[in-house]
């Protein structure tokens, strides 16, 4: 088996194949069982349409899913995969990752699944920086068990769970990965064909963790909760496009933009025409320190009146798994002595009498 260097860091040592590939040939027999207008469709059709870009062997690619709906992704992937335990698919995922550099290792899984039983697995697979790529679907709800609130639901949510409304406060996702340091944190909405493949691109290429937070409309249980999004009359002036060294702008005409605060030195919403162009933060995703990144996904609030989307942060750092094969190696290199091992210092002997 020979390896070709696409030039992506992130695909680094993985097979590729010279045959053409299609949408249809990362598509299987399985019927998809998702609700009609559930939003995992649209990702579920970008993710098949994206993959035949990267020209890999489906054989080395891995869909590693835990419960709830999105965990049925890899049932729907003719690639290789795994339907794991309930917020576990980050761990086993990186067992995986370490174990076979020569396998591009896809994590998909839920807000439910990933910030509540599974939120200890995912910070430590950020922090570890394992090269795993991370698809969190937020629908803001529990869709699987029925309409439970979830730990992205807005304060005040009335479901099942919460028939007089939430009290918890929501995580912010990106602020979440970002809080633990991950090398490459991007957002997308599952409407946005084009913007949401840019973002899966990006983190294909990135060596490290990448995990994107894709918002996705529950159809059943949280049906609308992005529509304020996706209204053409409404979304110029609540999305934040993030694109690489531009100044950060928005709005139909361009007229919002994004500066720093001279008081508090943290990012707020100025209007263009009031601070002038050269006054604008322009975006720049490389920055090592991730307090800027930061910065940017507090930018929004739950009620969606500003929303950046795009790549937050993409920056380089030893990975665990590439750290762990060479330590391995190095290990290997020594010459090995069970005894030794089997009698250290704290070994004690006793005598019978």
């Amino acid at each position: 088996m020979t390896t070709i260097d696409l030039g992506l860091p992130g695909l680094a040592g993985v097979p590729t194949t010279t045959e053409a590939q299609k949408a249809k040939d990362f598509k299987t027999d399985q019927e998809v069982r998702w609700c009609p207008g559930c939003g995992d469709y649209a990702v579920l059709a970008a993710v098949q349409s994206f993959l035949p870009e990267l020209g890999l062997k489906r054989e080395n690619i891995v869909f590693i899913s835990g419960i709830g709906c999105s965990s049925r992704f890899p049932y729907y992937m003719n690639t290789y995969g795994m339907h794991s335990i309930h917020g576990r698919a980050p761990a086993i995922a990186t067992g995986l990752a370490t174990s076979r550099e020569d396998l591009s290792v896809w994590v998909v899984t839920g807000d439910g699944d990933a910030l509540s039983i599974g939120g200890n697995h995912l910070i430590h697979t950020l922090r570890r920086n394992v090269n795993l790529k991370i698809l969190l679907f937020n629908n803001r709800i529990y869709g699987l068990t029925k309409g439970q609130y979830s730990p992205t639901s807005e304060e005040g949510k009335v479901t099942k769970s919460t028939p007089m409304g939430s009290l918890d406060h929501p995580f912010n996702p990106v602020s979440l990965a970002l809080g633990a340091d991950a090398t490459f944190v991007g957002r997308a909405l599952d409407s946005d064909r084009k913007q949401l493949t840019e973002v899966l691109r990006a983190a294909a290429e990135h060596r490290g963790s990448a995990l994107v937070e894709i918002y996705q409309n529950c159809p059943i249980f949280n049906d609308g909760a992005f529509d304020v999004l996706k209204d053409s009359e409404a979304k110029d002036e609540r999305i934040i496009p993030l694109v690489h060294g531009q100044p950060i702008r928005f709005g139909s005409e361009g007229q919002h933009g994004v500066v720093r605060d001279p008081k508090t030195g943290s990012l707020r919403i100025a209007e263009v025409a009031e601070v002038g162009l050269d006054a604008l933060v322009v975006h720049d995703a490389t920055i090592e320190d991730p307090s800027y990144a930061f910065a940017l996904s507090r930018l929004g609030s739950h009620d969606l009146d500003h929303t950046p989307v795009g790549v937050f942060r993409s920056v380089r750092r030893a990975t665990y798994d590439d750290l762990a094969r060479a330590q391995v190696n190095e290990a290997k290199q020594k010459p090995a002595n069970l005894g030794s091992l089997l009698r250290g210092k704290d070994t004690w002997t006793v005598l019978a009498d």
